[in-house]
């Protein structure tokens, strides 16, 4: 029995749980554990400017690692702040630990004006969090932050926050051995995953479809092996690239929303589904039809259904249920139909063209600087703009697991945070897409990077404003503009006032000779690229749809 305070057990309880870092902002309300963190030593706080920031870039650092992200907050105002962090966790299915005060505990619910209180603060974090707990006792403490991780990691990951009253922050307990759950990955069962095998040792044209379930699981090995056993074409969704390596001659790439893949789906005579709820934010994925068997993989079963219906489905965890498929299917590698394989390459090769095409010259060759100059395992975070759509999101190639990611929810704003938690994690080269409107939203955090030494890139791409809904403004409402064109600051300039190296550039030649530079320094960087000069991006209407 070791005697501690609350803010001790904390530490404690995280070192179990293997967390070596954590994000936040220091408060009257968690400064026990801030102080625990600090004489422990064996935990990083590392300090961000905005309590969003903070869970987003836990959230990066999760998703970056695969190890359990913890923002840890304030009550109240702070733990409010950090929401939207919270919802962009839970749409990407992140394993991201939020820890807030919350006023003494006598005083929980009786709304006399404390400073911060919040008395319905856990009503409002279980709005976007799947397990939240309140701390009742001191004895307690360390078994209910142990309990919400375990949630958090279980099954298809989702956030969890646990609120700890300041008074056991301080109180002192003879604690005993920290008790972690162990998370048991569930294998699907050995008759499912033996009538899946039949179904695709049998098939001539296998189509597999891999999501941010193969990502989450570490299943990217298995889900390669599979597709060459197979010799089945992979499309993946947007969360879902690195499942496979993007050159690989079985990959098309994140296309499963394009309706240039439409015949592939129409004759495949089986497509095997692997970690994805088949959402892409378009309404074109639900529009689909899926003539030949759909077998659906994955570890949450509420997922089955929902947009396409299954003939067969495994639950459970996909690294295990691939490597289950892959021993009962068994013996030599399979060869598909030749015509298949060949309108899958088409298809892919039809779609890049269009890609290139909508990007212009100009986009075409920042992305090429990008890829040329950031080793195979960088990481780059894409916010919501026009340059994430057309073609970070789609074109810019992935080669590894865990370094792709994007705000998922669609949010602006978040892609900074995201960043430096990433960076921050691995310690790996990362970049950060941004538009110059969406980035306004955590601009603050370009001092965390500058003061945690990340190795980050922040590229700008600078149109004056919103881009997408002005494109959106003059398509839909006759030209007819609000609230879409901003006064921007000059962001080198900025950068530069919190100790950023930076540069303005408006070519795509000197984007190349700037980012090299950025990259081999391994320091924070950013790059305010204006974009008005550039060959304008195109967003086209699709091929007619064949679903």
């Amino acid at each position: 029995m070791t005697r501690q305070t609350g803010g001790q057990a904390v530490v404690e309880t995280l070192v179990a749980l293997g967390v070596e870092q954590v994000f936040g902002i220091v408060s009257v309300h968690n400064l026990p554990i801030a102080d625990a963190i600090l004489r422990d030593g064996r935990i990083t706080w590392h300090p961000v400017r905005h309590e969003q920031a903070a869970v987003h870039a836990a959230d990066g650092c999760a998703r970056a690692t695969g190890r359990l992200g913890v923002a840890i907050t304030s009550t109240g105002p702070g733990a409010a702040n950090a929401m939207g962090g919270l919802f962009e966790a839970g749409y990407a299915s992140s394993r991201v630990l939020m820890i807030t005060g919350q006023v003494e505990s006598a005083f929980i619910g009786r709304g006399v004006g404390f400073l911060h209180e919040a008395d319905r603060q856990a009503d409002m974090l279980r709005s976007v969090c799947r397990s939240v707990q309140t701390v009742r006792s001191r004895a307690e403490l360390s078994d209910v932050v142990a309990f919400v991780a375990a949630d958090i990691l279980r099954g298809r990951p989702q956030p969890g926050a646990v609120e700890i009253p300041i008074d056991l922050q301080q109180a002192e307990h003879d604690d005993g051995p920290v008790n972690i759950r162990t998370i048991t990955a569930v294998t699907p069962p050995a008759s499912a995953i033996e009538a899946a095998a039949a179904l695709l040792r049998d098939a001539a044209r296998v189509l597999i479809v891999a999501g941010g379930g193969v990502i989450t699981a570490g299943a990217s090995k298995e889900l390669t092996a599979l597709a060459e056993l197979l010799d089945a074409p992979v499309i993946t969704s947007i969360e879902g690239r690195g499942s496979i390596s993007e050159d690989h001659r079985l990959a098309l790439g994140p296309n499963s929303d394009l309706t240039v893949m439409d015949p592939l789906f129409a004759t495949a005579d089986v497509v095997l589904a692997v970690g994805t709820r088949f959402q892409q934010a378009t309404p074109v994925q639900r529009a689909l039809t899926l003539p030949g068997r759909l077998v659906h993989l994955d570890a949450d079963s509420t997922v089955f259904g929902k947009v396409h219906k299954p003939s067969l489905t495994l639950t459970g965890d996909a690294r295990l249920g691939l490597t289950a498929l892959i021993d009962s299917i068994g013996g030599a590698a399979h060869s598909s139909d030749a015509g298949y394989l060949a309108l899958a390459a088409n298809s892919r090769a039809k779609a890049d063209a269009d890609a290139r095409s909508n990007m212009g010259a100009d986009f075409e060759q920042v992305m090429e600087s990008i890829r040329a100059h950031l080793p195979d395992d960088g990481i780059v975070v894409k916010d919501a703009t026009i340059s994430s759509y057309i073609w970070a999101n789609r074109c810019l190639p992935v080669l590894q697991p865990r370094t792709s990611m994007r705000a998922t929810s669609m949010a602006i704003g978040p892609a900074l945070p995201l960043g430096i938690g990433a960076a921050a994690g691995t310690g790996r080269s990362t970049v950060v897409v941004h538009g110059d409107g969406g980035i306004m939203l955590t601009i603050g955090e370009l001092a965390t990077a500058v003061q945690l030494g990340v190795p980050l890139v922040v590229c700008v791409f600078n149109d004056g404003g919103y881009g997408i809904l002005r494109y959106m403004q003059n398509a839909a409402f006759g030209g007819r503009l609000i609230g879409v064109d901003l006064v921007t600051p000059d962001f080198a300039v900025l950068a530069s006032s919190v100790g950023m190296d930076s540069v303005n550039v408006s070519s795509a030649a000197a984007f190349d000779a700037a980012f090299s530079t950025a990259i081999e320094s391994r320091r924070p960087w950013l790059l305010d690229v204006d974009i008005t000069g550039f060959e304008q991006m195109q967003i086209r209407p699709q091929q007619p749809a064949v679903r």
